[in-house]
């Protein structure tokens, strides 16, 4: 399937142009800087863009659109229309410095998820997680100990891989262990979705929104710590209930061995002390956090520059590979006997997921400048409270992609307590839960179990992942009640 045909960009804004009557019959300008654009016809259209596209983004599963292609779009679309709306008010500085604003916030997020995904990839290419694959499945544990095992270590790896990486490894352990066990890959893909969504809540390194919440300065590294009772209580009682419907009985035995490549265990070392250094430079000179994690990047440059010597060294003359007839050689063979190159680790990087991430905060940043945030935070966090808020904002994460949805927070930047803005990280985290389609998680898994772990079958216990939502938020108040 192909995406529906659209207006292409220039000629939907050159309509927008012509239907678009003057901002002042809407908005009187209270000074250059302070005016109001939010019902102007400028501000409506580019709402109209935003929804527009972020339908096209809910819609990715079905027109098989990356996500990323369209909110790239309406944020151009939706900055010139911001241009436009202060130029009729003799504005042509503050859009731009808005937009340079918006743009360095995301440069600094980008690098710093730039640096951790070419550790991950560099540990996956050195079989790091095939390796501890293996070994689970080796090991015989019974249905029931894989099923608490894998939820455990995705509860536990997430705050440091992510929640994305963590659930694809634990999910290749199921699928490993019992292929064909339709109820058991049900059961144990909720469960890793739920505990990865719920480990990543307690750690700026777990999921991109508690990424944006740390490197915004409104949580410190170790308050993150404040969460991870709350976020425990959220995967073991949906964990526990849904126990009861595990099938018993013993998966099918594998003896395969991987073992990890050389230099894979200086690769996890290099990365956990790119996380300290990461936290120490933040906590002790408030450097921004991209300097360490762009600074342990280029360790990983000069390590990887020593595989790729080492390897280039001590590879098998060609006929010892392919015999005398090199063109025996598969293209795949080709592939796994080349040196190691970081770069290829580089290039593997989530793109699709960046460039959304840039699309994403161009637009909320852009309706920022419109003014629609504030209206936005009046409405939520002034009528109808911080709490009723911050725990639909969990509930509509399981709809739409919390990451908007917590730029949108922290641009409005509502006067709320610590415990408070703890209580947003935390709703934001693990409300993807609630529904396979609203974590990166859940989607990834309907797609790596084919077709046994599906929307349906999640929906069926989505009561259960609802009762630990709620329990994690009554844990959250009743812990860290001080802080409210």
């Amino acid at each position: 399937m192909r995406a529906s045909r659209l207006i292409p960009g220039p000629r939907l804004l050159l309509v927008l142009l012509v239907l678009l009557p003057p901002v002042g019959v809407y908005a009187a300008a209270e000074s250059a800087l302070t005016f109001s654009l939010t019902f102007s016809g400028y501000g409506i259209a580019a709402l109209a863009v935003f929804i527009i596209a972020y339908v096209l983004v809910i819609s990715e599963e079905f027109l098989h659109l990356r996500k990323s292609k369209p909110v790239i779009v309406a944020a151009g679309i939706i900055w010139i229309l911001v241009g436009l709306a202060f130029y009729q008010h003799g504005d042509v500085h503050t859009a731009a410095d808005a937009l340079r604003r918006d743009l360095r916030e995301f440069a600094e997020l980008m690098l710093f998820l730039l640096a951790a995904m070419t550790y991950i990839n560099t540990m996956e290419e050195r079989q790091v997680f095939n390796a501890l694959r293996s070994w689970l499945v080796r090991r015989g544990f019974s249905l029931r100990g894989v099923y608490w095992i894998t939820g455990l270590l995705a509860f536990l790896i997430s705050p440091i891989a992510d929640n994305l990486t963590t659930a694809l490894l634990m999910a290749a352990v199921v699928m490993a262990v019992a292929s064909e066990n339709r109820a058991f890959i049900t059961l144990a893909s909720i469960n890793i979705v739920v505990a990865a969504n719920a480990g990543g809540a307690f750690s700026p390194f777990g999921d991109i929104t508690t990424l944006m919440v740390w490197q915004k300065g409104v949580v410190r590294f170790e308050e993150f710590f404040d969460l991870f009772i709350p976020s425990l209580v959220n995967w073991l009682v949906p964990a526990m209930l849904m126990y009861l419907a595990v099938p018993a009985g013993l998966p099918h035995q594998n003896n395969e061995t991987v073992h990890i490549k050389k230099g894979g265990l200086v690769v996890i070392g290099l990365f956990l002390f790119t996380i300290t250094l990461t936290v120490t430079l933040h906590n002790t000179l408030h450097l921004p956090p991209v300097l360490g994690m762009m600074t342990g990047l280029g360790l990983l440059k000069f390590f990887g520059y020593y595989l790729k010597q080492h390897e280039l060294n001590h590879r098998p003359p060609p006929d010892s590979v392919a015999g005398p007839n090199l063109t025996d050689l598969t293209a795949q063979d080709t592939v796994s006997k080349r040196p190691f190159d970081i770069f290829e680790q580089l290039a593997r990087a989530e793109w699709d997921t960046l460039m959304f991430f840039y699309g994403v905060v161009m637009c909320v940043g852009g309706l920022g400048a419109l003014g629609y945030l504030i209206h936005a935070s009046e409405i939520m966090y002034t009528n109808l409270g911080p709490t009723t808020t911050n725990v639909l904002v969990g509930m509509m994460s399981s709809i739409v992609d919390n990451i908007p949805i917590m730029f949108a927070v922290l641009s409005m930047n509502p006067d709320m307590s610590h415990g408070q803005w703890l209580l947003v990280t935390l709703t934001a985290g693990v409300g993807g839960s609630l529904l396979s389609i609203g974590s990166a998680a859940g989607v990834a898994l309907m797609g790596q179990t084919r077709g046994m772990y599906t929307f349906f079958g999640h929906l069926r216990w989505s009561w259960a992942v609802g009762l630990g939502y709620a329990l994690s938020i009554w844990t959250h108040f009743l812990i860290n009640s001080d802080l409210i």
